[in-house]
């Protein structure tokens, strides 16, 4: 079993400290943040083992798991990375496209492997479907959130649309050719509702639409490829697949048929795949220990996790 340490134990850190503790790949060895008041409270509520210092901590473990607020992932990190521990560090990466770049350089410098903490990409709806999502050439999604301050240090880019970035970059194979968007500060300094179009060099366009200040919580996705439309919905967790194929001469009474102004004529058919249960951050934790023990490529490597955020700032820079 990993030794698994955690940095920072706020709201998103005490889930993850709850997640190693039952995991059968790690062993919690504790954890460290800066405020006595969260760490001793932390500690006395749930046990877990308090460190005096990161350095500490760092030495005590294989791998640390950063869930600090976004400032600190940076310095962190290079603490983690320089002892030559394993780095699983939430999104976004870091604050900056250059900081990204130095910790990928410097996580390979060191022979350590490193995750990004991008859970939709581990959401069963999505899992469900996305080996079946093929070239798409339209994507649009909504990350729709009620408000809550807890989010607002960084722009809704960075906090709510960079899954969606990262989701989209997964699943279509080609390089970014432009972005565009447009943005509004409602509450906080930064914006709170966003919208980006992002256009690939292989003809694809995405649309994503980001809001924190919404009255209803709304997380979904819809793929539009040749013969085909996937949605995802990744709040309620379900997924549907609409398919088009050629008509049979014979269709059933029931069957949907759509004629073409050419008099091609297209069967619909609606496919729901099943969507298992699971607990994306738990999963992504534990395939992070799959790729150290199995020296593979991290399901959300260094790289992604820097590219999601140079779209991100590409983004927030057009604002």
């Amino acid at each position: 079993m990993l030794k698994a340490g955690v940095l920072g134990a706020g709201h998103l850190g005490k889930i993850h400290l709850k997640l190693l503790q039952q995991s059968d790949a790690y062993e919690l060895v504790g954890f460290y943040d800066d405020s006595d008041a969260v760490a001793e409270a932390v500690a006395n509520e749930f046990g877990y083992k308090r460190f005096p210092s990161i350095a500490a901590l760092i030495d005590a473990c294989d791998m640390i798991d950063v869930v600090t607020p976004t400032t600190h992932h940076f310095d962190c990190a290079k603490q983690v990375i320089k002892a030559g521990k394993h780095l699983f560090i939430e999104k976004p990466i870091t604050q900056t496209v250059e900081q990204a770049i130095a910790i990928r350089e410097l996580a390979k410098k060191h022979g350590v492997r490193g995750q990004v903490g991008q859970v939709e990409r581990f959401n069963p709806a999505f899992s469900a479907v996305k080996d079946m999502i093929d070239n798409p050439m339209f994507i649009e999604a909504h990350r729709l959130a009620e408000f809550n301050p807890r989010g607002t240090d960084v722009p809704v880019v960075l906090d709510l649309m960079i899954h969606d970035i990262d989701a989209v970059l997964s699943v279509v194979k080609s390089n970014v050719k432009k972005v565009s968007a447009s943005g509004v500060s409602v509450i906080s300094d930064t914006p709170d509702i966003a919208n980006a179009r992002i256009e690939f060099e292989n003809g694809c366009v995405a649309n994503l639409t980001a809001s924190r200040i919404s009255m209803k919580k709304m997380r979904k996705a819809r793929f539009f490829q040749k013969d085909a439309y996937i949605s995802v919905d990744f709040l309620e967790k379900k997924c549907e697949i609409v398919r088009m194929k050629d008509a049979p001469e014979k269709a059933d009474d029931f069957a949907m048929i759509l004629q073409n102004a050419e008099g091609i004529k297209k069967q619909i058919y609606f496919d729901n795949p099943e969507v298992l249960d699971n607990n994306a951050i738990l999963d992504e934790l534990e395939a992070f220990a799959v790729s150290i023990e199995q020296n593979t490529t991290p399901v959300v490597s260094l790289a992604q996790g820097t590219e999601a955020l140079r779209i991100a700032m590409k983004i927030i820079a057009d604002l």
